[in-house]
Order: C-alpha cells, then structure tokens, then sequence
C-alpha cells in the first residue's frame, strides 16, 4: 500500500485509466449536497490565495485504487475502490471548464486541462482508452455522451442523466464566474485553471494487484453518501469474480437489482431499506436458518460466502432464481384483479397481517433442496400457516416474537423427510404452547369475534381481507369450485354497516341510555358488516332497512350481503339477525382457516384487557369526532401545500391515492417514514389528528383501549 497527497494534475495528466468496476454503484452526487459545496469551496480558495495564502490548498478527501496488471506497452490502468464519486465529479468539472475556455478561444488554458480529461490518441487502443476516468457500467453511455459532446455543448439534445446535470451546473457556474468582459475572464480563467488541476489536494491510496481491497472498502464505506446492504454485498461477491466473466456474471445475475423496482425504498418498521437489501437478508435467513437484524446482513453474507458457498459464480443464479420468484410472487400479491395462486393470496392475505415475517419461509420452499415437496402438500402448508397467521390476528394473539417463532419452525422442517412437510408443520403449529406460537382453536375465536365491536377492533385492512375471504369462500374460491366469474376485487371494497352507525335517524329507538350504548356497540359487529364495490350516497347509507334492502337488490353484487337480505327476509334487520349472521360468519371462518380435528389452542388462555377495541380514523369518523370529507395538511411547514382528505371508511386520499392508514400517506407525501397521527393536522382547525384521537379516548374514560398506530414492529429491534 501506497498513499500520498496528490493534486487533479498529478491524478490524470499521465497517459493511463481509472476504472469503476462494474460492481460498484452508479454516480450518486447531487447538486446541493456536493457540487455546489464544490464550487463554493473553489472560489474560496481562489479569494485566499489571492488575498491572504498564495500557497493554500483545499482539501478534497481520499481515493482507494488498485493497480491492474497489464501487458508491456499497454496503457497503465487502475481500479477505482472507493472514491469514485469525486474522480468522476472532478472529470466532469474539469470537462466543463475545458469546454467553456475553448468557447471563449482561450487555446492555450484550455489545452493544459485537455490533458487530464483525455488520453493522447498515440496511447489508447480502443475508442473507451481516451476517457482518463471509465465508470461503472450504469453511467458508461451517460458519461461518455456528455464528455464528448461538441462545443458549446447543447445540453438539451443530451439525454437527461445525473452525470449531464453536473456537467451543466459546472459550465454555467463557471461562464457565470468568468463574466462577459474579455480581459477580466481571462484573468480569472488564468487564476481558475491552475486553482484546480494544482490546489486541491486528494489522500490517495493505491494498493498493489494482491493487496485486499475489500477491507479497505468497508473501512471507508461511513464516509459520503451510505451504501445499501445491498451494494456492500454486489462490491463484496464482483471482487471475487474472474475479471474475463465479471460484467457478464453481472448482467445476468445482478443488473436486475439495479431496476426501480429492487431499489425502491421498503419501510419496516421504523426502518428503510432498498427492496433488493430486504430480499438479501431474507434469502439469507431462508438460507441460513438464523434469526438476525437486517443491519447485519452484510456481515452474516461475508461469513456465509467464505464458510458455505465459496463459488460466488455458482451462488449468484440461485440468488436471481430466488429474486425472480420472490419478485413474482410480491407482483402477483399486488393484482387487485382475477384469481391469484395459492402462493400469492397466501401473500395477499397474509400481507394485511404482517407478511415479511413469513418471506423467508417462502423462499425456503422453493430452494431446490425443497423440490421434492409435493406440490399437494405446498399448498396444504401455506393453508396451515395462513389459518395459524389469521386465527392469530383474529384474537389478537401477540406477535413480538413471531419472526424467531418461524425461524425456528424451519429448522424443525429442514430435519423432516420431504413428503412429510405439511404433516410436519401442522404437528408444530399444533404442539405450541407459548403465547408466541399457538394457534388458537375454534372456541377461542369463537369467543374473541362472536359479540365484539369487530369494526373498532381491528384494522380496517385487514377486516377487509376477512370479509373478502368470506365473500370469495361464497364465489367458489380458492378452492376451484368458481361458483362465480371471478373473485372480489382485492383492497377496493369499501367496509358497509348494514344497520348503520347513524341508526337513530331512520331505524326504530325508544330504548333506555343503556341500551342505546349497546346498540352503538352491536352496530359494530362483523354479523352487520358487508362490502360494497361502488360508495353508497348518504341518503342509502344512512336510509331504513327498507331503503338499503331495495338498493342492494339492484345493485350490489356481494354474495355476503345478498346472505343477509335473504336472512332478514320481508321483516327487519336488527339485534337477532345481526346475532345470527356473526354466528353464522364465524362458522364459515373457521372453515376457511380450520385448526387439525380435535386442536383446542392453549390449554389456559391468555389474559386479555378488557376493552379490545382499536382506535383508527374509521371509528373517529364514526363516531362523529371526523368528518367524511375532512380535509389535512401536513404539520411540516415545508409541505405546507399538500391536501388530503378523509372518506367515510378511515382512508386518508392524497389526490386519486387513497392510504388505509396516515402513516402511508404521510410518508407518500413526506418520502420518508413518519408518524400519521402527528404528521397530518385538520386543516380547519390545525390540530392534529393524534390530539383528536386523544381527546376521544378521553370521552371514553377507558385506558385499556389499544391504538391503531399503523407502526409496523417486526423490526422494532431495529430501531
């Protein structure tokens, strides 16, 4: 290892190539965070040396390279190991101030800055050889276009790029700082030119071809703009990589992940990450069959690489298999239309549950080793463990835990035969007996849906996926029976009271206080809920009986609420037939998610708080505390133009986007993840939606209740 401060001059005026690997990410470097620093930085040392130091310097920071063998006569070539963003930022400026003293015919500066931006023509073999800096595949064609464009450079017909954008800001900073009047340019071009190529100064180190560049890159990966689990792991495998095979390893096994989809930021829990680095850690898991922190990731693969799978060339297909099929199965989740395969509305219904939990899992049942599984028994182990996910959330069974729970349910699968999976799945569902991972029986749901206020009591998503899986159970799906032309539409219905919140107007009273409280509470029941596909006006929504029955004879299409017209028949729909149809409802949920014969859940069952009821926007509007219609601006001042408003089922909209909860609203707007509850405010009154809702839990004087505070905490251990 070599190091020493160099200037630009000393970097690229010798004949010779850095080059980023392809491994590396793409430029990342933005125009207020660093460009603009940059130049700032410049025309300050320039006021320096001229007024007070003629031998200051500006310090840049460091650069890592690594000489590459090469043969005798060939152009003398290095990778870059870190630091690249500043080497390709330099080239760009370095590029733009040639440009803009060639426009002004200033020949003589312009060909000292010539040859750090350009090879001379007797010394490069290939048209690639005259650029002095080669980026990472990603920015090549980027790069190239716009350090080749003809002077002035017409940035307009240059295809837009992060890289053009820089060089863009540079020219014009520096036609700027040089002004119109010819003589004062040319004395501040011949302070300027020398100012860079001489004055700023860069700790370089090069290391020899066999020195490890890995450990120097992750010792100086905390500086700049941070690397993703994901990138840490691509730098890590590409320098083990053969060099002859290298970009077509990547091309075929890694350039995928470099799509929008794979790096679009995921958050979980109070967490975000790239998708690419969530599915990393979560092969890794499937993998390894060890529960760890996904900010470990980097470091359990570095181990799993150099103990397990040494071949990084025979690992990285089955990472893209992997990937492919994980991506498939998230894509086909997502299609509100049509029926889905098993797998994916395991991943649907289980996703309104918390579902990346279970992601390892499902990598692991499709790892080649598992390919003797019979495709009957898949099935009937994404049946197991959606009852076991469903039953859970419906009697709300904790869940801290419940990611090392199924951690340890695959060790236990990874020892049993191949035919004998699903067996071996229900038996240690079956055999747990610890909060974290019993699967409750019917008495217990029976007991924890049958007279609860179900719409308070759980979120509205996932009520919605209950009722839809009820109302797809009428149509004849999953099971292949298709009574119906297609499933529901999935996340669209909207939740209806069938004898509506607003019972007074219409519907009969003359009941004491008391009983009118538990009629507010019956309303509330899963027996009077239904789904809608088109939103009802007001006047049917809050309308007799007689009113709602002639409208969904019309016009509705669920089978769950023509179930409940049929019910009441040419009489009333009241306390007894709401009392009917829940018992009736739970019946078939337990059908659709049955438990073993004969299981009955914990032998003692846990202790729960008496009030069981989850405070969200639905019950806030419910109740009168929000209206439909009420419109939010965020509290950040800095968004201080952002609309959006509540509908009658708690769905906050920003725009056409409807979010089933503030936090997914609150961070589409905001781009990050933040607190729904204290980032929205009412705009009539600017209070926030959190000071509403604590306000009526006050009203109710009941500390018990629970909050829907749509945090996420499977990765609390993160945070």
């Amino acid at each position: 290892m070599k190091t020493d401060v160099v200037k630009p001059q000393g970097i690229f005026f010798n004949p010779s190539r850095l080059v980023v690997p392809l491994f590396q990410r793409p430029y990342v470097w933005s125009r207020e965070t660093q460009w603009e620093p940059l130049w700032q930085d410049i025309m300050r040392l320039i006021e320096v040396i001229e007024q007070h130091d003629p031998q200051a310097t500006h310090f840049l920071g460091a650069i890592v390279t690594q000489q590459v063998p090469i043969g005798l006569g060939g152009l003398p070539t290095a990778n870059v190991i870190d630091g690249q963003q500043r080497l390709t930022t330099l080239q760009l400026l370095l590029d733009a101030l040639h440009s803009e003293l060639q426009r002004r015919g200033l020949e003589t500066l312009a060909s000292q800055v010539e040859h750090l931006i350009e090879n001379p023509p007797d010394a490069c073999e290939t048209d690639e050889d005259r650029y002095k800096l080669w980026p990472t595949n990603r920015d090549r064609d980027a790069f190239a276009t716009v350090m080749s464009a003809p002077i002035p450079v017409d940035y307009e017909s240059v295809s837009p790029s992060r890289l053009r954008d820089a060089h863009k800001f540079f020219a014009e900073a520096i036609a700027e700082w040089l002004g119109d009047d010819a003589q004062p340019a040319v004395r501040r071009a011949r302070l300027l030119v020398p100012a860079i190529k001489d004055r700023l100064e860069i700790a370089s180190i090069t290391l020899d071809a066999n020195e490890d560049a890995q450990a120097i890159f992750e010792t100086l990966n905390a500086r700049g703009t941070p690397l993703s689990a994901a990138d840490l792991i691509k730098n890590f495998v590409f320098q083990q990589v053969p060099a002859a095979i290298a970009e077509k390893t990547y091309l075929a096994n890694w350039a995928e992940f470099e799509t929008p989809w794979w790096e679009t930021e995921i958050t979980t829990g109070r967490i975000t990450n790239s998708r690419a680095s969530l599915f990393l850690w979560q092969w890794l898991v499937a993998r390894t069959l060890t529960d760890f922190p996904i900010r470990e990731v980097f470091t359990q693969f570095k181990y799993y690489v150099t103990t397990v799978e040494k071949d990084v060339t025979v690992l990285l297909p089955r990472i893209r298999a992997a990937a492919n099929q994980y991506r498939s199965i998230i894509e086909g989740a997502e299609n509100p239309h049509g029926p889905l395969s098993r797998i994916e509305l395991f991943s649907y219904r289980v996703g309104t549950l918390g579902s990346e939990i279970v992601r390892p899992l499902l990598i692991w049942l499709d790892e080649p080793e598992q390919a003797a599984i019979p495709e009957a028994d898949r099935r009937r182990v994404l049946e197991a463990l959606e009852s076991w996910f469903v039953r859970r959330a419906l009697v709300k069974a904790p869940t801290q835990g419940t990611n090392r729970f199924l951690i340890d349910l695959l060790r236990y699968l990874s020892e049993q035969p191949k035919e004998s999976v699903a067996n071996a799945v229900e038996r240690y569902l079956v055999s747990a007996h610890t909060t974290v991972g019993y699967w409750p029986g019917d008495a217990e749901v029976r007991d924890a849906v049958i007279g609860a206020p179900a719409y308070w009591k759980y979120l509205r998503a996932r009520l919605r996926m209950v009722l839809e899986a009820l109302e797809d159970d009428k149509r004849g799906y999953p099971d292949g029976k298709k009574l119906a032309t297609s499933p529901i539409i999935r996340g669209k219905a909207t939740i209806e009271h069938l004898m509506p919140q607003g019972w007074r107007t219409h519907w009969k009273g003359g009941f004491s206080e008391e009983e009118d409280a538990a009629r507010d509470r019956l309303v509330q029941q899963l027996g009077n809920l239904t789904l809608i596909t088109q939103s009802l006006n007001s006047s049917v929504s809050n309308g007799s009986w007689a009113t709602k029955r002639d409208y969904f004879l019309q016009h509705n299409d669920a089978l769950i609420t023509m179930d409940a017209v049929i019910l009441a028949g040419d009489g009333k729909w009241g306390e007894r037939e709401i009392d009917e149809r829940t018992d009736l409802m739970v019946s078939q949920l337990l059908e659709i998610w049955p438990a073993p014969a004969g299981h009955v859940g914990l032998l003692t069952q846990p202790e729960r708080p008496a009030t069981i009821a989850t405070v969200d926007l639905a019950q806030l509007v419910s109740s009168g505390w929000l209206q439909p219609g009420t419109r939010l601006k965020p509290t950040w001042t800095a968004l201080s133009d952002v609309e959006a408003a509540i509908t009658q089922d708690g769905r906050v909209y920003v725009g056409d986007v409807g979010y089933d909860y503030p936090s997914g609203a609150g961070r589409a707007v905001a781009g990050t993840g933040v607190n729904g509850w204290t980032f929205w405010a009412v705009a009539e009154t600017g209070k926030s939606i959190y000071d509403v809702r604590s306000d009526y839990l006050a009203s109710l004087g009941d500390a018990d209740a629970s909050v829907a505070d749509d945090v996420d905490d499977r990765l609390a251990d993160e945070a």
